[in-house]
């Protein structure tokens, strides 16, 4: 369980760090490098991932869903400075939730 969780949140501050340097470069004028950088981690994100033991891709990446919107809320807050309000973790918990049941749920 502690290595599921570990990585779902590397594989998430892998998407959101690469595409944040995607973003820093097309849209804030920050060097092209930058952006290059951002895809390579992107695609390391994709290698994390299957390192996952459980066999569904389907439910592995919509598992990851619910963890990488807590960790884009987290983001948002510490790089951003931009408050989380009641909502966001409201919507938050309910998505954690939904990635438990998918993944949890006791299957035949």
């Amino acid at each position: 369980m502690i290595n599921a969780i570990v990585l779902f949140i590397l594989a998430g501050l892998a998407e959101i760090g690469g595409g944040y340097l995607i973003w820093l470069a097309l849209r804030e004028g920050k060097p092209l490098s930058w952006g290059f950088l951002g895809g390579i981690i992107l695609a390391i994100y994709g290698i994390i991932a299957t390192f996952q033991s459980f066999p569904s891709f389907g439910r592995v990446y919509a598992a990851y869903g619910g963890v990488f919107i807590v960790l884009s809320i987290l983001w948002g807050w510490g790089i951003d400075r931009k408050a989380p309000d009641l909502y966001d973790w409201v919507g938050a918990a309910i998505c954690l939730i939904g990635a438990a049941v998918i993944l949890f749920a006791p299957r035949h």
